[in-house]
């Protein structure tokens, strides 16, 4: 288990204006929650938090040992990160949701499998390592959670897969992801569709053009149809 230190500051002053001041001044606004206990508002240094996140790949399933000034505990408080929001357009850190755990209670995360090695399949057949399943869902004390799961691949052959149940898990880890689905495997290379040739002396067929039915007019010294006759008389009938 990874553990890290975050320290942070008592934040009494809530509104939009007093955060967007505090995010001039380099802090991002965070809460702690903690189960039957009132929820904390904090200022932790943006520089701080970035490097952390920066270091630690899955930032979220680490312990951060938060040291809070003028807090009332006098220890630490053990968290794991709820959710970091950013910013939609620049992408910056927005706002940390920190949630307080106990050490000796079971909790649920999600931990990264790695795949480790160079597959038979890949190198000698050129077929390609499909990552199906990046992460999967753990249950355990705060203390036994692993960094991530290494799979080693080096002897996956083509049509091979590696499926949750098959994973390494640490002892005292229990998986909670469905145990049939399929974390890697090896796919067949991609076939490229070669266009069919064409046959000497054929002639490329020519989608038909539908044209719309116009009537043909009527020439001289032609007869008009009975009906175009008896309408034309009858105009004049009424004409007179």
């Amino acid at each position: 288990m990874e553990e890290i230190s975050l320290s942070a500051g008592l934040r009494e002053e809530l509104g939009r204006g007093k955060v967007k001041d505090l995010r001039g001044k380099g802090f991002i606004p965070a809460v702690v929650y903690a189960q039957g206990k009132e929820t904390i508002a904090l200022a932790v240094s943006r520089s701080e938090l970035l490097r952390l996140v920066h270091q630690h790949h899955n930032i979220e399933s680490v312990v951060i040992n938060l040291k809070v000034k003028g807090d009332k505990k006098e220890k630490a408080r053990s968290c794991l990160i709820k959710e970091i929001q950013y910013e939609p357009v620049h992408g910056d850190i927005f706002h940390v949701d920190f949630n307080e755990i106990s050490l000796t209670k079971a909790i649920k995360v999600n931990v990264p499998v790695v795949a480790k090695g160079e597959p038979v399949g890949v190198k000698q057949d050129g077929g390609s390592l499909e990552h199906n399943l990046w992460e999967v869902e753990v249950e355990c004390l705060p203390t036994n959670i692993p960094g991530n799961i290494e799979v080693d691949v080096s002897a996956m052959k083509m049509g091979d897969a590696v499926h949750v149940k098959d994973l390494p898990i640490p002892a005292g880890v229990k998986v909670l992801s469905d145990p049939e689905a399929a974390v890697l495997s090896i796919a067949e290379p991609m076939k490229e569709e070669v266009p069919a040739e064409a046959v000497e002396g054929e002639i490329p067929l020519e989608p038909e053009v539908i044209k719309e039915k116009k009537e043909a007019p009527v020439e001289e010294g032609q007869e008009e149809e009975p009906k175009e006759k008896e309408a034309k008389e009858k105009e004049k009938k009424e004409e007179k």
